[in-house]
């Protein structure tokens, strides 16, 4: 059978035309794909550029937060204005060190917060006296009704920790018990502990100490003993006897108007039996050790801003949990804060202000 000329023109112009459009949609796919990459390296080159700038930013601000301290090193000049309280008293400049946004005297980028903590707020977990963990080891299990052996099990496991041999204790717990665990380990036995983290290897302070901002509570650098109160962090105060919530958050909002300069100062928030078991914890020393913390301000949206007043009666207005941190020592005016530790990625002590109302205060505000 014979082919028709008209027959074999048409279906060649068909094939040509279906070749066409499958080579339209092969172009078509070609340059939607090329177009997406260049537009995904455009965001990426953006993106890097974004953070670049604000490392630059937050690694030039951190520097000015150590010349800060180097700064309060110095014997202050002759006309520097003291701030004083409502009835005439000069407040100590060294306890804003406590948490609160400061503005430096070289001051930093306006988007930057910069929040430094003296670590004299803080338990010092390698000089903390036996009798201290013992009473933190009870408020932690319940107080009064904490279970005495529980509590006698925790300490005999602490002080196997940080004593100087191999001996194990009553109830305590030294080698052959740690490296029975997967994966083993030796105790430190040594009562300088390296880090804050180590305590959580010693049995049972993981469940003890659960849910606890172990960086903001301890401290392992210093020879402070005690806790000095208008330093001193939520986290830390916490897991002071004698304080609960209301009296912590009293005590927050009465550093906002004056120093605590004595027990005397602190018995005016903390009822007298409170201030018995409160008592061998507190000091007013100041360190020369500090956590700074810096990162780019954030507002909380309105959709966020609704949500949190609709369910909380107090809202931290500063949604930031987690800042590039440093651990440093401001040694000398004259020589750079010696650094201890680098946290790119730090969780921020509580930084919202006192979640108390003004006629709720248990001291008369002046």
């Amino acid at each position: 059978m014979t082919n028709l000329p008209g027959a074999t023109a048409k279906s060649q112009k068909g094939s040509v035309l279906i070749i066409v459009l499958w080579t339209s949609v092969l172009l078509t796919v070609l340059v939607t794909a090329m177009a997406g990459k260049v537009r995904l390296s455009a965001r990426t080159v953006a993106h890097n550029q974004d953070v670049s700038t604000h490392w630059a930013a937050v690694m030039g601000t951190v520097h000015q937060a150590e010349m800060e301290l180097m700064l309060e090193m110095m014997a202050p000049p002759i006309d520097q204005e003291v701030v004083l309280t409502e009835e005439g008293e000069a407040r100590n400049p060294r306890y804003r060190f406590n948490g609160q946004p400061l503005t430096l005297h070289y001051p930093q980028a306006e988007e930057m917060v910069v929040r430094i903590y003296d670590h004299a707020g803080k338990i010092n977990l390698n000089r903390i006296p036996r009798r201290n963990m013992q009473m933190l080891i009870e408020k932690r299990l319940g107080g009064l009704d904490a279970d005495p052996e529980q509590v006698q099990d925790l300490l005999s496991a602490w002080t196997d920790w940080t004593d100087l041999n191999n001996l194990e204790g009553l109830n305590g717990a030294e080698e052959d018990y740690y490296q029975s665990l997967e994966p083993g380990y030796s105790p430190r036995n040594n009562p300088e502990l390296d880090t804050v983290e180590e305590i959580l290897h010693i049995r049972g302070f993981a469940e003890l100490l659960e849910g606890v901002n172990l960086e903001a509570a301890f401290t392992i650098y210093g020879n402070n003993r005690t806790v000095n109160l208008n330093l001193a962090t939520r986290e830390a105060m916490a897991l002071l006897p004698g304080l609960d919530e209301e009296l912590i958050e009293n005590i927050l909002a009465f550093r906002e108007f004056e120093d605590i300069n004595n027990r005397a100062e602190v018995g005016e928030i903390v009822p007298f039996e409170n201030l018995q078991e409160l008592s061998a914890w507190i000091g007013t020393n100041t360190s020369q050790i500090y956590s700074v913390y810096v990162y780019p301000g954030a507002a909380l949206s309105e959709a966020q801003q609704l949500a949190l007043e609709e369910t909380q009666e107090f809202v931290n207005r500063d949604p930031v949990t987690q800042a590039y941190m440093e651990v440093v020592e401001a040694r000398a005016h004259t020589t750079l804060p010696r650094l201890y530790k680098v946290d790119p990625y730090g969780y921020l002590p509580d930084t919202a202000p006192p979640r108390v109302y003004p006629e709720d205060y248990l001291f008369d505000a002046q």
